[in-house]
């Protein structure tokens, strides 16, 4: 294999990590953010987590925030864009560089993110679903088979 590694997810020092250009989405990181994760962890009532991949084109870090849900140690996510008939570019940032980083609540960890398979997502897509019954209408609506990602996290260095 030839060429140089994509560069991490995780900001070496003091990497720039850009927000969503959304207005509210950027709004809810900052709360986030500046409180540590003690306020914006539940938006409407839901879990939301802030998801930073690396951008595919242009190599940035891109941060937004995201309703997730839980399998166990890992984190499930819906790339629904709204019910769009495209991916959004979170998604399309991880399928190129699948280690990110993400903030649940006061913790955030590294992890490598995956589409779910095509046998691991109908109890998956349940599940979220539950958090969020309007999944369902943004699958009947996107004319695109909607990607459930799967986030597990890093391995913890052992004691040497």
């Amino acid at each position: 294999m030839t060429g140089n590694p994509p560069p991490p997810a995780t900001p070496p020092g003091d990497e720039e990590v850009l927000d969503s250009p959304t207005a509210w989405v950027a709004r809810h990181i900052r709360t986030y953010v500046e409180s540590g994760g003690t306020k914006g962890h539940t938006f409407h009532g839901m879990p939301t987590l802030l998801l930073t991949t690396r951008g595919r084109k242009s190599g940035k870090l891109r941060r937004t925030a995201l309703i997730y849900g839980r399998d166990a140690e890992r984190f499930l996510l819906v790339a629904s864009n709204g019910g769009a008939s495209h991916d959004p570019a979170w998604y399309l940032n991880l399928q190129e560089h699948p280690e990110v980083t993400v903030q649940a609540g006061a913790e955030t960890f590294t992890g490598r993110a995956r589409t779910a398979s095509a046998a691991e997502k109908p109890d998956l897509w349940r599940r979220m679903a539950a958090i969020f019954p309007q999944y369902d209408s943004y699958q009947d609506k996107a004319g695109r088979d909607i990607p459930l990602v799967i986030v597990e996290r890093d391995e913890e260095p052992g004691p040497s």
